[in-house]
């Protein structure tokens, strides 16, 4: 069983920076491929990003990329996702996932364990 817990998330004004982390127990974090998703009010949970258990490989969603930047310790079993330039559509919870079965995805079903997110506002 993999536990992750996210923290970070806080009401910021436009053109901020923020810095998500993601702390996993239960497994060794370079077994696991990591994601980053959010949810909006009224909206689908959506990909932001995913990195691949060496970090060699990572995905974004286009209205993140060159603002956003997904990484990962994996001797302190934790994940980051640094956000740049936050704007107003930023504002979200955000959650932290894994799985242990596939390559490195934006396919939510493809995930297997999950947190229990962190509020991002945004302010402009």
């Amino acid at each position: 069983q993999v536990t992750l817990v996210e923290s970070g998330g806080e009401l910021v004004q436009a053109g901020e920076s923020l810095r998500l982390s993601c702390a996993a127990s239960g497994r060794t974090l370079s077994s696991l491929v990591m994601g980053w998703f959010r949810q909006a009010p009224g909206k689908e949970r959506e990909f932001v990003a995913a990195i691949s258990r060496s970090a060699v490989e990572s995905l974004y969603t286009d209205s993140v990329k060159g603002r956003f930047t997904i990484s990962r310790d994996n001797a302190r079993n934790t994940v980051y996702l640094q956000m740049n330039s936050l704007k107003s559509e930023d504002t979200a919870v955000y959650y932290c996932a894994a799985h242990l079965r596939f390559a490195t995805t934006r396919e939510m079903t493809r995930y297997d364990y999950w947190g229990q997110g962190t509020q991002v506002t945004v302010s402009s």
